[in-house]
């Protein structure tokens, strides 16, 4: 199973673009990312128990306005300070609860470490960033250019939206 999992993730960091990658969402179901073909991509790595978890509510007030321009992807992630320490039902649950999440959440995978998803080493090779705490953003454009913003700029902050518009 583990040299399984070594052959996917090698495949996966040779992926040519974000629009390669199949991952499952927060409730099971497998997402194939080439239907954000040709989007604008907005991928956040989330936690429920962060002094940024507040962010929550601006990612979804730009999922809510800027919908039609960018899409905001939720990757939940214990790596920092045990702070999304929930299953993917409590975090979905959380999430739904308390900021009324409507924009795409995943299920929770390793964004930095040993065991680093597939997609954010994907990421870390084309910015040279890694997520530092949670809440870190990465912006990826039709063109596949991607840019790092840490977790300390907000969804809605000026930065982000000249971006997209």
């Amino acid at each position: 199973m583990k040299l399984l999992l070594t052959l996917l993730s090698a495949f996966m960091i040779s992926a040519a673009s974000v629009y390669d990658f199949k991952i499952n969402s927060i409730d099971g179901e497998l997402i194939d990312f080439s239907k954000y073909k040709g989007k604008t991509l907005l991928i956040v790595n989330v936690a429920s128990k962060c002094g940024y978890t507040p962010q929550y509510a601006d990612l979804e007030k730009l999922h809510e306005t800027h919908g039609n321009k960018i899409v905001v992807l939720g990757f939940p992630a214990n790596n920092f300070g045990g702070q999304e320490p929930g299953t993917n039902l409590e975090i979905a649950e959380f999430c739904q609860k308390n900021y009324g999440v409507k924009f795409q959440m995943f299920e929770k995978i390793s964004v930095k470490g040993d065991d680093q998803h597939a997609l954010y080493k994907f990421l870390k090779e084309k910015t040279g960033s890694e997520p530092s705490w949670n809440f870190c953003k990465y912006l990826v454009k039709p063109d596949g250019t991607v840019k790092f913003f840490a977790s300390k700029v907000n969804p809605m902050d000026k930065q982000i939206l000249d971006e997209i518009n």
